[in-house]
């Protein structure tokens, strides 16, 4: 059975000591510094993308991909902010929108106004998404209330066919590597090695003992791109077993590659440095295929 089983010790981390090394990393202008991580944590970039994805139909070529994840609504994250990221993502008119989960933190009563805000996104083929550790953390049932009430639909170790022109696209989603049990084998079914396949994780460190080769590209968050992260491009803290590797952009993973978000909100402490929250605009290519001499 392809799974691969939960393992929170690594996420248990003592927050003290990421909250530590963010203050030394300001330390030479503490309060500039500070200041200054505050406005980041706000200044939200919009990061385009056009990936090749192996097995893709040409009806789906040239598909948008709008991928929002680690939201965390709560102390650190406004519903105001909520509100602009949901404004933002709809004005890229994506074909497709994909959230990556996290969308709370600390208090449950975050979810409610969380996804009455979410319910706005819109796409032609569907709005769809995964859970979080905090998912688990803060209210579960309620998360799954949520994604009922603004119509997004929950892709737990289970996959959906994307149509168009009567071509098919396999959009798969698997359930949260440290609260959870994830099921690749489960999430893909009798998808074949033929077939176009688009994978959703909330965690990236998922893809490093993946066995399946039918992914074509993962999409992940979790990480935060470090959410503070040193002049060396390094982060004092990120939330995998595999250090920096799955930090934050593209990673070729052992089966597949992936593409780990920034994210959109903090944890631990409200602010940025060298990580500005990420909205992710992918565009559906084409994989470019070489003919052997």
């Amino acid at each position: 059975m392809n799974s691969v089983p939960n393992n929170p010790s690594v996420g248990v981390m003592d927050r003290r000591l990421f909250i530590k090394a963010a203050l030394a990393s300001l330390a030479p202008g503490a309060t500039a510094g500070a200041a200054y991580g505050l406005f980041e944590s706000g200044w939200l970039q919009i990061t385009r993308h056009t990936v090749p994805l192996r097995n893709l139909p040409k009806e789906f070529e040239g598909t948008t991909v709008a991928f929002l994840t680690d939201i965390h609504h709560g102390p650190f994250t406004s519903l105001e902010y909520v509100h602009t990221i949901v404004r933002t993502a709809l004005s890229l008119e994506p074909d497709l929108i994909l959230l990556g989960g996290d969308y709370s933190l600390k208090d449950g009563k975050y979810i409610g106004p969380c996804f009455e805000a979410l319910a706005a996104l819109k796409a032609p083929l569907g709005v769809y998404g995964v859970l979080g550790n905090h998912d688990y953390w803060h209210g579960l049932a309620e998360t799954r209330d949520g994604f009922a009430a603004a119509d997004v639909h929950e892709l737990t170790n289970r996959h959906v066919w994307l149509e168009r022109r009567g071509a098919r696209l396999c959009l798969a989603g698997v359930d949260d590597k440290w609260m959870g049990q994830v099921d690749v084998r489960a999430a893909l079914g009798d998808v074949r090695e033929t077939d176009a396949v688009l994978l959703l994780s909330h965690n990236p460190d998922v893809a490093e003992k993946m066995k399946d080769t039918r992914v074509g590209l993962m999409l992940s968050g979790h990480t935060h791109g470090g959410q503070v992260v040193f002049p060396t491009g390094e982060a004092p803290f990120v939330p995998s077993h595999y250090g920096q590797k799955y930090l934050k952009g593209f990673v070729q993973a052992p089966t597949t590659q992936v593409y780990v978000s920034r994210g959109l909100g903090t944890t631990s402490a409200p602010f940025r440095v060298g990580s500005r929250p990420e909205l992710t605009l992918i565009t559906l290519a084409a994989e470019v295929r070489r003919d052997r001499a």
